[in-house]
């Protein structure tokens, strides 16, 4: 047996004599982290051409880490299925074994469902009915699907095969054994042979993209698409086929792909400047990114088909506990009319049913300008025509499509626009740039690749690099001014606006990646809003690192108190900032009366700033709420707390806690930490005694004023998944004796 450490989090365990390739380890593009190191390649096997790879997955005990997935095995099985052959017929390397997922049992289970619903979406004309398709058009879905799916959708077990792995060593293959030592953590054996592998995020890693991107500032103009993935799952040097669309100097994202976060700081963008997303379908290279959309302060908008949000999620449900009802905590959800154009605040978006083998759109977006509309279309996994001309057949009772509802879509395809981004990816799903050929759009975009165009695709469109933009309507305005005014008047919202205006005259400025803005014990003289892009804050000494989006006022409290920094503020990406003299500020807030209030919540926000849960990502009127709602709490030691008696949050601010299940202790807690997390949960949580073992002091932190912040309520479904986790392992470990185990 051999071991290669892949990436954080990822890791490759092989043992040739057994015909083992374990995948350890399964984050967004764990298989392009494979290609990129070597792992999988070309070969040719009795006159085929296939690719090596992973054939079995060792999944995350827990479902999240760092609010990102853990466990996203659909494409490595898609992999498995087709690139490497073993689903398709005649293959050398159909032998009929499956590919393999190693785990807990609910871990399995849950892929089991995830890899079901990314194969087939909604898979009955009852849920497509329930999710607002008309009777007749939910049948002749249901028809395209089964052509897709060669007639029958079939039970995820009939492609995946599943090993539960516990804490009693088990045989894979060949002698190949393993087991759970704690959790996350497993030891392989074979022979005389041992290899542990660890799947938990070392401190302060997260999970890396596979590739690199370079550092750009998005301009906002009246109407523009901003080109940021052009790649499909398999391309290791490229994001994912997505666009941002501007309007109005408001920022709406296409699809969340894999490492969507990385993408949006490249373009100096974070999460929380976005004003919507809009969902083309499920499949993971446009779906798996979403939950780093919940790591804001608010929650965003969230636009698709009635059919294509509830496909994604059910999705989601299967990856997480999240039940369907709780989407809505974390996205203002938005549904979209198919076939109709429908307003968005001036930009008009119609959706167009797409066949594939999930609920999919192709999305038109066009804008009122002179001598009519500009347009552009996003056409994500749409077919090849000739391949959807295969599957019309005018009989009512065969998969397929009708010929007329063919011809229905194809004319949507072939719709004149402005401009056009086509999947030119090929296969049965995927379409082909030849189709385009004649099309009279002025500009046509080809993506959704892997690897260079050939040169007669270089005759029908274009390429379009990282970051590159097409403006549609431009614009001479720059509307830094307008998202300045909306952020002051958030932070004060008793301020007369003509006295906020007062602070909107001062100069803004544009800074590069890697700049530091406020320095770690200076009296700064400048306070930095930032209106755009993402910087950090870090405090060497106290093991903190934390990224704050737009909307954060970096060297406020310095600024105020006039004391030098505590911390050093320094940009991540490119940033846009307002830049306000700390004299100047400290006068405005004298001259409206705040500022002693605000001096007297100093102390309360910069303990929440320098806290994990709240320190990342909340804007200042955000963090100030929250401060508003706390309530001092102490404990005596040996003293316990009960969240059913104090509902909300305990957040430790001096001495420990300890955490109980079944009467015995599994985890300690200390400043700056809390528990009480199961409280939010609406499937209830795993529950646990807590007591002081020492006096303590603390905040209840009210359940109320944490409901409507997405990245909180995120980080919380984290830590209970987690604690569940442990607390069942520390309790079972509790049962065996002396030496077991």
């Amino acid at each position: 047996m051999h071991k290669v450490e892949v990436a954080p989090g990822i890791c490759w365990v092989e043992a040739a004599e057994a015909g083992l390739r374990i995948l350890c380890g399964c984050p967004a593009d764990a298989i392009k982290h494979l290609m990129r190191r070597g792992l999988v390649r070309s070969e040719q096997r009795d006159g085929v051409t296939c690719e090596t790879g992973p054939n079995a997955i060792l999944l995350s005990d827990v479902a999240v880490q760092r609010e990102r997935f853990c466990n996203l095995t659909e494409f490595p099985v898609l992999h498995m299925l087709y690139r490497q052959g073993m689903m398709l017929p005649g293959h050398p390397n159909n032998t009929g074994a499956r590919p393999l997922l190693l785990g807990l049992e609910d871990q399995i289970a849950a892929q089991m469902q995830y890899l079901h619903r990314g194969n087939y979406g909604l898979v009955s004309v009852e849920e497509l009915m329930a999710a607002g398709v008309p009777e007749a058009a939910a049948r002749e879905q249901m028809r395209v699907k089964l052509k897709f799916a060669f007639g029958r959708i079939r039970e995820p077990h009939e492609l995946v095969a599943g090993l539960a792995v516990g804490e009693e060593p088990v045989e894979i293959r060949g002698g190949v054994r393993v087991h759970r030592i704690a959790l996350n953590q497993f030891l392989f054996t074979h022979a005389q042979q041992q290899i542990q592998v660890d799947l938990n995020l070392p401190e302060g890693q997260d999970y890396p993209p596979p590739y690199e991107l370079p550092y750009q500032q998005v301009h906002r103009e009246y109407f523009s698409v901003v080109h940021c993935g052009e790649g499909d799952g398999w391309d290791p040097q490229r994001p994912c086929m997505s666009s941002l669309v501007t309007f109005q100097g408001r920022i709406y994202l296409i699809d969340t792909g894999p490492n969507i976060r990385y993408t949006l700081q490249a373009l100096g963008i974070s999460v929380g400047e976005l004003d919507g997303i809009f969902q083309t379908h499920a499949h993971d290279d446009h779906f798996n990114g979403l939950p780093l959309l919940m790591r804001t302060d608010h929650r965003l908008r969230y636009f698709a088909t009635p059919a294509v949000r509830t496909c994604v999620m059910r999705k989601l449900e299967a990856l997480t506990s999240l039940s369907l009802g709780r989407f809505e905590q974390y996205f203002e959800v938005h549904d979209l009319r198919p076939e109709r154009w429908n307003d968005i605040d001036g930009l008009e978006v119609k959706p167009v049913v797409s066949p594939h083998p999930v609920e999919t759109t192709v999305l038109f977006f066009r804008a009122l300008w002179n001598r009519g509309y500009r347009t552009y279309a996003h056409l994500a996994d749409l077919p090849s025509f000739e391949g959807l001309r295969r599957m019309a057949t005018n009989d009512p009772g065969a998969p397929g499509i009708p010929p007329e509802a063919c011809e229905r879509v194809l004319r949507a395809y072939r719709t004149p626009v402005d401009l056009k981004k086509i999947d030119v990816g090929g296969g049965m799903i995927h379409g082909n740039f030849e189709d385009f050929r004649d099309d009279p759009s002025p500009r046509i975009v080809l993506s959704h690749t892997a690897g260079p165009l050939t040169n007669a695709a270089k005759e029908v469109g274009s390429t379009a690099a990282f970051g590159a933009a097409d403006a549609l309507i431009g614009t001479e305005r720059d509307y830094s001014e307008g998202v300045a005014l909306r952020y002051l008047r958030a932070f004060h919202p008793e301020v007369p606006e003509h006295e906020v205006r007062l602070l909107l005259n001062c100069p803004m400025a544009s800074v590069g990646p890697g700049t530091i803005i406020v320095r770690r014990g200076v009296a700064n003289p400048q306070i930095h809003l930032t209106l755009s892009g993402l910087i950090e804050f870090v405090v060497p000494q106290l093991g903190l690192q934390q990224v704050l989006g737009a909307g954060s006022l970096a060297g406020e409290l310095s600024g105020v108190l006039g004391t030098p920094a505590r911390g050093t503020y320094r940009t991540l990406s490119a940033v846009r900032s307002l830049q306000i003299p700390s004299h100047l500020y400290r006068a405005f807030l004298r001259r409206n009366g705040i500022l002693e209030s605000t001096r007297r919540f100093i102390g309360l926000r910069r303990f929440l700033q320098e806290t994990w849960l709240f320190g990342e990502r909340l804007s200042c009127p955000v963090k100030s709420r929250i401060a508003l709602a706390l309530r001092p709490l102490a404990l005596d030691s040996g003293a316990g707390w009960e969240p059913i008696r104090d509902p909300g949050l305990l957040l430790l601010s001096e001495g420990q806690v300890e955490l109980h299940a079944s009467g015995q202790p599994f985890e300690r807690v200390g400043p700056g930490e809390f528990c009480g997390e199961e409280r939010f949960s609406s499937e209830g949580g795993r529950g646990y005694e807590v007591v002081a073992t020492t006096p303590s002091r603390g905040y209840l932190v009210p359940e109320m004023v944490l409901r409507d912040i997405p990245i909180v309520q995120w980080k919380l479904l984290e830590t209970m998944e987690r604690r569940a986790r442990r607390a069942a392992l520390d309790a079972r470990h509790a049962m065996l004796p002396a030496g077991a185990g």
